[in-house]
């Protein structure tokens, strides 16, 4: 469902938090500690950015400088709310109410797709093919991931970079209080990389700091199917499935 939402203060907004209209500060926490990472590579590309389950858009805010056009999509009215008056000012950007596995979107339409915390809302499988699907050829996926600890390994490797996530955060105060909704892992990083090198051929995935991980894949320029895209309209535009 896609759903258009006005700019509304978000400290006008039933029940939310205040904010000082488009007066939203940048901020500093694990997810957005990838953000460099992800600007540089959409500023390489230079192109239409898909930023799925966006929240409070900063990073759309943050892409829209260094992209031709960006558009962000969440399920979180609430977050769509606030993510519109950040980027309220913005002509190359546009955030909407939606749910990634139900848009509508031409094969081969955006040059770069960004999940940030969110591919583990999604099945793993279907949002990889999707998000292929959706690139044109020599566009990039680009996912900071979330994985459940499940095996001995995972444990101590998490148990070891405690000390050095906490420093981290203690150094760039880390901002924990972002409004967005959150929910633990289901698959471990061995899972992950698993489902992701079966869908995604060439695929490269590197676990990082701040118990994530990084996945990066470049659609091959040579045509690829991924599943069944009858459902794609043959349209310029975002729209509801």
């Amino acid at each position: 469902m896609c759903r258009s939402v006005t700019h509304t203060r978000w400290s006008e907004a039933p029940g939310a938090d205040p904010v000082k209209g488009s007066e939203l500060v940048d901020y500093w926490n694990h997810n957005s500690a990838y953000h460099p990472l992800i600007l540089s590579v959409a500023r390489e590309l230079h192109g239409d950015v898909l930023d799925v389950g966006c929240g409070e858009g900063l990073l759309v805010e943050r892409l829209a400088d260094v992209s031709r056009s960006v558009t962000g999509v969440d399920r979180d009215e609430r977050a769509v709310r606030q993510a519109q008056v950040r980027t309220a000012g913005l002509t190359n950007a546009t955030v909407m109410e939606a749910d990634f596995m139900e848009i509508e979107v031409p094969p081969d339409f955006y040059d770069l797709i960004t999940l940030v915390a969110v591919l583990h809302h999604l099945d793993l499988e279907s949002a990889l093919q999707r998000s292929a699907a959706m690139l044109r050829p020599g566009g990039q996926l680009l996912v900071v991931g979330l994985a459940a600890n499940k095996s001995v390994g995972d444990y101590v490797r998490s148990a070891l970079l405690l000390p050095v996530v906490r420093l981290m955060s203690r150094i760039h105060r880390e901002t924990r209080s972002v409004q967005v909704v959150a929910l633990r892992p289901r698959e471990c990083f061995a899972d992950v990389e698993r489902t992701a090198r079966q869908v995604l051929p060439g695929v490269q995935l590197r676990r990082r700091l701040y118990y994530r991980y990084v996945l990066r894949w470049t659609k091959p320029a040579a045509p690829v199917e991924f599943g069944d895209r009858s459902r794609f309209r043959q349209t310029g535009t975002l729209s509801a499935g």
